[in-house]
């Protein structure tokens, strides 16, 4: 028999079909994952939805809804965004098969979210950057994308089998709504100095979340860089721009 995955959080983004809600209910019943956290969903406590997840049903009733994807993360150490799109703004994707390490790097008590988009459309460029990672299933060309309650079998699954194990250099990680909130100052100075581009911030943004993503800063690593960028803040508050000229 499987461990059960309680440390995972399920998180289905704008789901538009309550059937579907219901199947991922089973599918996450499955394999012992109770946390199941709902963006802007459609009516998830319709018949539809309690038909499809069968035994699963009191899932839905313990479902949290949010307003938006990063809302739903805030508390959680990891988040991975799943999503069969690459591309330059969604920077590396992991194979399905490499999310379970991931898994290993949560402190204790730390948990890990799953993320999943729209059926008809996925997650967006900024909603795969406001997680830790992102990760695919390979699939064949002609058919790409899979229905949504395959796709979280699929990733449940994956972890589930693989026992939960602890390395030796485990950081504590801090939660993803904190760090949000440092880059939320990093991108106010940067616009502040003109570094962005008003109209396209993500692709500089995107690049600075995936840096700090991939050093896993722990509280004190967070204080000190929140304090420096306050600090940079206070200290560019009266700079008049870039003059004509410059490089």
């Amino acid at each position: 028999m499987l461990e059960s995955a309680e440390d995972l959080a399920v998180i289905l983004v704008e789901p538009q079909n309550p059937g579907n809600i219901g199947m991922v209910c089973r599918a996450m019943a499955n394999f012992g994952v109770s946390d199941l956290r709902l963006v802007n969903p459609c009516d998830y406590l319709h018949p539809e939805a309690r038909k499809f997840a069968v035994g699963a049903h009191p899932l839905l009733g313990s479902a949290r809804t949010f307003p938006n994807l990063a809302s739903a993360i805030a508390d959680l150490r990891l988040s991975v965004a799943t999503t069969r799109r690459g591309g330059r703004l969604r920077g590396e994707l992991l194979d399905l098969a490499q999310v379970p390490t991931l898994r290993a790097t949560l402190p204790t008590g730390g948990r890990m979210g799953l993320v999943f988009g729209r059926e008809d459309a996925g997650l967006t460029s900024d909603e795969v950057a406001l997680c830790s990672h992102a990760a695919t299933v390979e699939t064949c060309a002609e058919v790409g994308s899979l229905n949504l309650a395959q796709a979280v079998l699929l990733f449940v699954h994956e972890i589930a089998r693989r026992p939960m194990t602890h390395g030796e250099d485990v950081r504590e990680r801090s939660p993803q709504g904190e760090l949000e909130a440092l880059f939320g100052q990093m991108e106010k100075v940067l616009t502040r100095i003109a570094f962005l581009n008003p109209k396209r911030p993500e692709a500089v943004m995107n690049s600075l979340r995936r840096i700090h993503q991939r050093a896993a800063l722990d509280a004190r690593e967070l204080a000190m860089l929140r304090g420096i960028w306050s600090q940079i803040d206070w200290s560019c508050r009266d700079w008049r721009g870039r003059k004509r000229g410059d490089d």
